[in-house]
């Protein structure tokens, strides 16, 4: 793909995202602009290339560090379902250990009668 091909296409895959920051919104209307002229020099590219890099970096790090704080959580979430279910285990037990000395007393009280 031809370096002019591959710069319309990231600048196309740019311009898809909603883009809030001031800067980078002038970078991409002044690489679109230069694009539609037919005029986009080396240096025109090298500071699109640059806002890019800038701006998507830093969105990278943020989603990076969100990630790591929900796979965090997760393994929270999970230990306490972990625990609860080793604790429902436990519950189930005893119940079943307290039913049956339940039952023999009722066994042995009704033939008492």
């Amino acid at each position: 793909m031809p370096a002019d091909d591959a710069l319309r296409a990231l600048v196309e895959h740019v311009g898809a995202f909603h883009i809030t920051n001031r800067a980078m919104t002038r970078a991409q209307r002044a690489i679109e602009e230069s694009l539609r002229r037919g005029d986009a020099d080396a240096g025109a590219r090298t500071r699109y290339l640059r806002s890019v890099a800038q701006y998507f970096e830093g969105f990278d790090r943020e989603a990076r560090a969100r990630l790591r704080e929900v796979d965090r959580r997760l393994a929270v979430a999970n230990q306490v379902q972990f625990n609860l279910a080793a604790e429902r285990g436990v519950a189930v037990k005893r119940i079943e250990a307290t039913r049956a000395v339940l039952d023999e007393l009722g066994a042995l009280t009704s033939n008492a009668r």
